[in-house]
């Protein structure tokens, strides 16, 4: 076993089957699964020996005339993507740090990004699974053919848990084939109030948009000029497309159409390499600030102006993916403390927590308590997830104190 406060970093599943079978038997030892390291908390213990994953990176199989790949959890998602590439396929998750972020992580904290409006979440593509419990108990769920399951589904069931369930050890994954193209539309408005009406408008769209996209506050606070009574710094929506070639063209000037009598103040559109630096930041906004405190909230997409709206007051930087009701918020630099920062997400937590949502933290200064936001609906599921940690884990080795099934 590992010294106190080690790390235990397995070269093989063999390794790692071992090593927690040990664990389990002997020392009994808090156990922190480890990725890439990008979406990591504090330990809950001194005691807590890190298990770190990135080692477990082969690839199994990759029948690509199948679109199937299986892969151990700890390939790096950029080397995941070039491996793809070469065959003009992928797997189509938006995720920041992807030279360090692991396909494991992805899957424990169900990351996903702007593209799930399009093309769902990372639950979505995984159809076969494997998995060490707090015991060392090696089990396989699923396969390369999607089928019905009766009991737990333990493919859905392990995405988004956190490492609180089991470490999840290899993966197969259907894919998607290469866009020939991709574009993004950038819209400005004076209020969120004339962004919500075309979200609504786009409902009934004839276009087929992969992005939703509302950033709701750029740089510093929004106020309006003295001259012009207009926002400095104005809501932004993103529309994104891809494609055809023709088939993005047609739905960029249909969108453009289809908003103009709700007169924004300024559009673009970015089409193939020119749209990569906003796809970049679309993508890296969770992680692209110099905020120590960073959130990530769940609510119906029709609150999701409303919600921005409180957030902007507050001096708070969010971008939403206002077609699934998932926000990321950035607090001021300012916020140093805990209790400022519980004070400015307040007004944010009792709107999600009114329409059956949740909020927590993503990224906070060492030390700081855990903040998770829930409705009182949520108290059923949070009651069912910890009846199964109990079953899966009943000593409470993998990750203990950390909430499982967050945000999706």
């Amino acid at each position: 076993m590992p010294d106190s406060q080690s790390v235990f970093q397995p070269a093989t599943q063999d390794d790692l089957a071992q090593f927690v079978t040990e664990n389990a038997t002997n020392a009994r030892r808090c156990l922190l699964p480890i990725g890439g390291g990008t979406a990591c908390r504090d330990a809950a213990t001194d005691d807590a020996i890190e298990v770190r994953l990135d080692k477990l990176n082969r690839v199994i199989d990759y029948p690509a005339r199948d679109m199937t790949i299986t892969v151990e959890a700890g390939i790096r998602m950029a080397e995941l993507a070039k491996i793809l590439a070469a065959e003009n396929q992928r797997l189509p998750i938006d995720v920041p740090h992807a030279e360090q972020a692991t396909l494991g992580g992805v899957i424990a904290t169900n990351w996903s990004g702007s593209r799930r409006f399009g093309c769902g979440t990372i639950r979505d593509y995984v159809i076969g699974i494997s998995a060490i419990d707090a015991s060392g108990k090696r089990f396989s769920a699923g396969g390369r053919v999607v089928k019905n399951v009766a009991g737990y589904d333990l493919c859905k069931l392990l995405v988004g848990s956190r490492g609180t369930l089991a470490i999840i050890s290899q993966v197969t994954l259907k894919l998607r084939p290469m866009a020939e193209t991709s574009a993004l539309v950038t819209l400005t408005f004076d209020s969120l109030c004339q962004v919500d009406a075309v979200l609504n408008r786009l409902l009934t769209s004839a276009t087929r948009p992969m992005v939703l996209d509302v950033l709701g506050r750029m740089g510093t606070l929004a106020r309006p000029n003295e001259e012009t009574g207009r926002s400095a710094h104005p809501p932004q929506l993103i529309v994104g497309f891809e494609g055809a070639s023709r088939e993005t063209d047609w739905q960029i000037e249909t969108l453009l159409a289809e908003c103009r009598p709700f007169e924004p103040r300024t559009t673009g559109s970015f089409v193939g390499a020119a749209a990569e630096p906003l796809w970049s930041m679309l993508r890296d906004f969770s992680i692209g600030s110099k905020s120590s405190v960073t959130f990530k909230a769940s609510l119906p997409p029709s609150r999701t102006c409303e919600f921005l709206r409180l957030a902007t007051e507050t001096g708070i930087v969010a971008q939403a993916h206002a077609g699934n009701g998932i926000v990321n918020g950035h607090l001021p630099d300012r916020v140093s403390k805990a209790e400022q920062a519980f004070a400015a997400i307040k007004p944010l937590g009792d709107l999600v927590r009114s329409c059956g949502g949740h909020l927590s933290l993503l990224r906070a200064p060492s030390g700081w308590p855990a903040l998770d936001v829930a409705a009182d609906s949520w108290a059923e599921s949070l009651a069912w997830a910890q009846r199964l940690k109990r079953q899966l884990d009943p000593h409470n080795l993998l990750n203990p104190g950390v909430m499982a099934f967050g945000p999706a």
